[in-house]
């Protein structure tokens, strides 16, 4: 019966490390959200903005639909005029837990993973300002994420800052290990609907990545990539506005 008790202990205390960075942090954010995470309209959205202040980092004023899942929330940053949509999964593990950059948009359903828990320590997730996380994304930051100003991610993208060894065909993949190199996505990129980014990938300024792309391999500036895994269609130069419109536009 001890040892039995004594498991279930270190079960609870597993569950609470990867909430929280203590247990009375863990009872403050989860009362909060509790009490207030729910409430809808405006009035909800004031609530929050005053009362979230307490557990997480708000650089001026902020809006936090009812439903947010907020994790290690202290180590959140919203800038001012930031908006997290409902259904929105914020998991701010440390070191650098998610900073989001000024009039930014995460929109219904995203998800912001950091979790950390092998102490990887360029772990986290930064997005600057003036920019869009789409309907149901998935960001995960274990080697660190960042995106610049006026990144734009369409519905249903993903970047996936981890990846697991599986070289050694004698052992399960989850004895080799992972690696995390991070992804750096720079200003004024556009992610069309569905397009993955893995490890170790840094997208180029003005770049735009096509819908259901896959990237494996960094993507240059001012180019438009695509395909799995996508590569370089054509670039981006001057004239290509006019040129569009004469021929329709270009769906992505």
């Amino acid at each position: 019966m001890d040892g039995k008790r004594q498991r279930m202990m270190q079960q609870l205390g597993l569950y609470l490390r990867r909430q929280a960075d203590g247990v009375g942090r863990y009872l403050w954010e989860q009362t909060m959200q509790l009490l207030i995470g729910w409430v809808p309209t405006l009035l909800g959205v004031g609530l929050r903005g005053v009362l979230y202040r307490t557990m997480l980092n708000m650089r001026g004023w902020a809006a936090i639909e009812r439903n947010v899942r907020l994790r290690f929330a202290n180590h959140i940053q919203l800038g001012a005029g930031a908006y997290v949509d409902e259904g929105v999964y914020i998991h701010a593990c440390p070191p650098g837990g998610v900073t989001i950059g000024e009039r930014t948009i995460v929109m219904h359903g995203a998800i912001l993973h950091v979790y950390n828990f092998r102490d990887l320590p360029n772990a986290g997730i930064e997005i600057g300002s003036d920019s869009l996380v789409g309907e149901y994304s998935v960001i995960r930051g274990q080697g660190g994420v960042k995106l610049g100003n006026r990144v734009y991610t369409s519905p249903m993208t993903q970047l996936i800052a981890v990846n697991h060894v599986f070289d050694d065909p004698q052992r399960p993949f989850v004895e080799q290990g992972i690696t995390a190199q991070g992804i750096v996505v720079e200003d004024d990129v556009w992610l069309g609907a569905a397009a993955i980014v893995t490890d170790g990938v840094r997208i180029g300024q003005g770049a735009v990545v096509a819908a259901g792309a896959v990237v494996t391999q960094d993507v240059p500036a001012h180019t438009v990539v695509g395909g799995v895994p996508a590569r370089v269609l054509r670039e981006i130069r001057p004239g290509d506005a006019a040129m569009r419109s004469t021929r329709g536009p270009i769906y992505f």
